[in-house]
């Protein structure tokens, strides 16, 4: 059975990857990685974890347990400084390994990438369009993910200075760390745009579909959840190639005519939902895709990402079943 550590378990990506890795039948837990609670059990986390999980180790200590997979749950900086450990499936759900070109790193996210002849080793994955290549895998980030299961079926199909993306995320989205934007005073009652043309995910979409957008993000007040609403000009029809690209898909779902994505069907779940709508007036199409961003836009996909690098059905330990009320 392929063992499995977490290095960061103690944010909002790495407890929601804990989550789905213990609900796994095929992974073991040998590790779990945290500065702020090193030495600590498992259940100074969350009181429902039970003593037979590994204590809190700090993070440096985490590539000691020499771990088949391990899910890299840092921030930015940090994981770009990873040494990857050899003969192991490394899936890095932070944004250092997203960008191809490393000269990208300064402007989008501040600091000068210190490992960017390494970055050709790594694959970016997003399993629905473009599964995994190797054991070092870039897991997309949660606007990206919504933006590209939207847009990237149909991407030889609409005028590409067209698009405007529209994305709002749950103030989740923002990680852990205490900062003013997720203030419940700040954020309840209230939605914002924030990094307008200055967002990290903008260059990593544009890098899959192989143009640019104009991407706006939004803070919403709820805990988890996105919907990204992208606007298109078509030059074909739209609806076949969502169909296609997704047909085959248990994660993502086609919505038929008429139905609206809601972010409480997805909500807790790792899967996404995707509508395709026409507008008379203006002659565009609106392409519509929510999603949960610790879920399908963090943790789930990674666990996808890691099946399908294991040649385990790429569904194990994820949350798609059920009906939620």
């Amino acid at each position: 059975m392929p063992t499995v550590a977490i290095l960061g378990a103690s944010g909002y990506s790495g407890q929601e990857t804990l989550d789905r890795v213990l609900r796994h039948p095929e992974l073991e837990l040998v590790a779990l990685g945290s500065d702020s609670l090193a030495g600590e059990p498992a259940s100074a986390l969350d009181v429902r974890l039970n003593g037979s999980l590994p204590r809190f180790v700090a993070n440096d200590a985490v590539l000691e347990a020499g771990a088949d997979v391990l899910f890299v749950c840092l921030g930015h900086e940090r994981a770009a400084a990873l040494e990857p450990p050899a003969d192991t499936v490394v899936v890095d759900l932070s944004g250092a390994h997203r960008l191809q070109d490393a000269a990208l790193y300064p402007a989008w996210y501040g600091f000068e990438h210190p490992r960017a002849a390494a970055l050709d080793g790594w694959s970016y994955a997003l399993p629905e369009l473009f599964p995994p290549a190797g054991e070092l895998i870039a897991n997309p980030g949660c606007y990206a993910t919504a933006a590209l299961l939207a847009l990237a079926p149909i991407a030889e199909a609409i005028e590409p200075a067209s698009v405007v993306v529209d994305a709002k995320s749950g103030v989740s989205g923002a990680g852990r760390e205490l900062k003013q934007s997720s203030h419940a005073g700040f954020v309840l009652e209230n939605i914002s745009p924030y990094r307008v043309g200055r967002h990290q995910h903008a260059p990593e979409i544009a890098q899959a579909l192989g143009f640019p957008i104009c991407f706006v993000p939004h803070l919403l007040p709820v805990r988890r959840g996105l919907l990204a609403t992208c606007y298109v000009q078509p030059t074909a029809e739209l609806r076949p190639l969502l169909e296609d690209a997704f047909a085959g898909s248990d994660v993502v779902r086609v919505l038929s005519e008429g139905v609206v994505p809601e972010l409480a069907r997805v909500q807790h779940t790792d899967g996404a939902e995707i509508a395709l709508f026409d507008d008379p007036v203006s002659g565009r199409a609106v392409v519509v895709c929510a999603l949960d961003n610790l879920g399908k836009g963090a943790a789930g996909q990674a666990l996808q990402n890691a099946n399908l690098a294991l040649g385990l059905d790429e569904t194990l330990g994820l949350r798609l079943a059920g009906v939620l009320v």
